[in-house]
């Protein structure tokens, strides 16, 4: 298992402070949320980029919906130069307005049947943009016209940036996505519950259904001829980082179900507090499983 944080602060020198610390505290990985009106992650995560060396950089999470995909590829694309090839594209629908109106001050959801729409055309469209060729596509949403001129430089890592998705278990048009890409956000729906409410989710869910859900995928991908291909499992949350053997209990039955990355996150540490907590959580170092 591999480990990252998850910086929840809006200050991009802190965040350009924390990476390097990330790095050499052992963590895996460092990500930034991206918002709509906030500070811009790309930016804050090319600056990190050139102050790290191995570390992977990512926002969690880009709501590609609400994203123009050439000026996103573009982005992404230059961190991953910058980076040496370090980037993770962590994708998803976005925050529906109903759950989250901050979001949506500038324009009106157009619903999550649209947004999933626009989720797999900008994902498609980026695999060609991120090659810096000359292409065309014609899609439902979104257009290229074919050009000889200006191309950008392509990405290096190779076929593609790696790119996690937000698919709910068990909704399978959902995982179906998932299964096609390089990584699993996990979002749980109890049967018989009518939409993603995050509070009953980290109730209900557990190793067991996430074990349940990643035999689906494996079994999908091989379907799909991608099962000699990574795939990795993000199981998000919060360690103390003071009890090394109560940290290691906490992410056990995640890696045992078959997750492969811990995310490091407390959304709930008041703004006041968020350097002092990530710079003591970094220190203390990631919650290792023997």
């Amino acid at each position: 298992m591999r480990h990252g944080f998850i910086f929840t602060g809006t200050d991009p020198e802190l965040a350009v402070e924390l990476a390097p610390l990330a790095e050499a505290s052992g963590w895996d990985a460092f990500f930034v949320w991206e918002g709509i009106w906030a500070t811009d992650p790309w930016a804050v995560l090319a600056a990190c980029a050139m102050v790290t060396e191995r570390i992977r950089l990512g926002t969690m999470l880009t709501p590609v919906p609400r994203r123009r995909p050439w000026e996103l590829a573009g982005q992404t694309m230059t961190v991953d130069r910058l980076s040496n090839g370090r980037v993770i594209l962590s994708a998803g629908l976005g925050v529906a307005e109903e759950v989250e109106d901050r979001f949506w001050i500038f324009e009106d959801d157009p619903g999550r049947r649209k947004r999933a729409e626009l989720l797999d055309e900008g994902l498609e469209f980026m695999e060609q943009l991120w090659q810096g060729e000359p292409f065309t596509y014609e899609g439902a949403h979104f257009h290229a016209k074919r050009t000889e001129t200006m191309l950008p430089p392509r990405i290096v890592q190779q076929p593609r940036i790696p790119t996690w998705v937000v698919g709910v278990w068990p909704r399978m048009k959902s995982m179906r996505r998932v299964a096609r890409y390089d990584g699993w956000i996990p979002n749980y729906a109890p049967p018989d519950a009518d939409g993603v409410d995050p509070d009953e989710q980290q109730r209900t869910y557990t190793p067991e259904i996430a074990a349940e859900a990643i035999a689906w995928i494996r079994d999908e991908r091989v379907r799909l001829g991608l099962g000699d291909r990574p795939f990795d499992v993000v199981q998000e949350g919060t360690t103390g980082g003071v009890d090394p053997r109560a940290d290691a209990a906490r992410v056990r039955p995640w890696a045992e179900a078959g997750a492969t990355w811990w995310l490091e996150s407390d959304w709930k540490v008041p703004a006041e507090r968020v350097a002092e907590y990530a710079r003591d959580r970094l220190r203390a170092g990631p919650p290792r499983v023997d």
